[in-house]
């Protein structure tokens, strides 16, 4: 059993020591969380619960603390995909809802498996899901200031439960300040993807993880017979060719997890039971 998990780039909020000192804390205790979880529960339920946690720490741009759009509102993306079945589910552009991944994961029993947008919110409604603003003070200076700097936030969970098999989910809130309608990598192939032999899930900008594809990529690579360190340097290669900004993180069936990033630094954890690694 193995969890790896992570909540984006430093670059996307302060860069303060006292900052990321929260953010590898709440990494910690999250993953930690979620282990113990994955004990009990399998690939796909762990994934999930875990990334609600991630989208309930405001420190992430994910569900609580969400990026603000250049209309004003917040509108967030999030998706899962089951290794085992092969099946993806994701939300794209909801509004009002506390944890968009649990929203995805009630989805992904349906014949009709990604909504958007007004529809997604109704679905959301439909389920018995309240109405639940992810604004906080932090971000709305941030919109009031008009901080239109780049914003790469993104939180991802990838597990490999006790009889092998592979899952993950990725919740983003957005870049901020994009153009409303913009559609986010996350509730995408490109940046949520797995199957019976690897699993990925990507943070960076949406744009650049769509142009190199790079979750179906790594997953395609290693389910063809490269190893997912190979797999993963070969991607980011041609990432680099387009000065990508991305970053990844993966589980491959054998247990073996990776991690690659164009820019530094990615905020994640990767735990098993026994080691467990902050990345900083």
């Amino acid at each position: 059993m193995k969890i790896v998990i992570h909540g984006g780039f430093f670059s996307e909020s302060s860069q303060s020591d006292e900052t990321k000192l929260k953010k590898q804390t709440a990494l910690k205790t999250i993953i930690e969380k979620g282990f113990e979880f994955l004990k009990t529960h399998t690939a796909l339920e762990t994934v999930v619960y875990t990334t609600t946690l991630l989208e309930d720490c405001p420190l992430f741009n994910a569900g609580i603390g969400s990026q603000i759009q250049r209309d004003g509102k917040i509108r967030m993306s999030a998706s899962i995909m089951d290794g085992k079945s092969s099946r993806f589910s994701g939300v794209i552009n909801i509004e009002n809802v506390r944890n968009p991944v649990l929203i995805a994961e009630k989805l992904l029993k349906e014949e009709d498996r990604v909504l958007s947008g007004q529809e997604a919110g109704n679905y959301a409604v439909s389920k018995g899901f309240e109405s639940f603003s992810t604004e906080t003070p932090e971000r709305k200076n941030e919109f009031n200031l008009k901080l239109n700097n780049s914003k790469t936030g993104t939180v991802g969970c990838v597990a490999l439960d006790n009889k092998g098999h592979l899952a993950v989910a990725t919740s983003t809130g957005g870049k901020g300040f994009e153009i409303p309608g913009r559609v986010s990598d996350s509730a995408t192939v490109a940046g949520n993807y797995a199957n019976l032999n690897c699993a990925i899930s990507c943070t960076g900008v949406g744009e650049d993880i769509v142009n190199g594809a790079i979750a179906s990529k790594i997953v395609t690579r290693v389910t063809d017979g490269q190893n997912i360190q190979s797999a993963f340097s070969k991607t980011f290669h041609e990432l680099n060719e387009i000065n990508g900004f991305a970053g990844a993180i993966g589980i491959d069936s054998k247990g073996n997890i990776y991690w690659e990033e164009s820019h530094p630094k990615i905020v994640f954890a990767a735990y098993d039971g026994t080691d467990l690694t902050l990345f900083e």
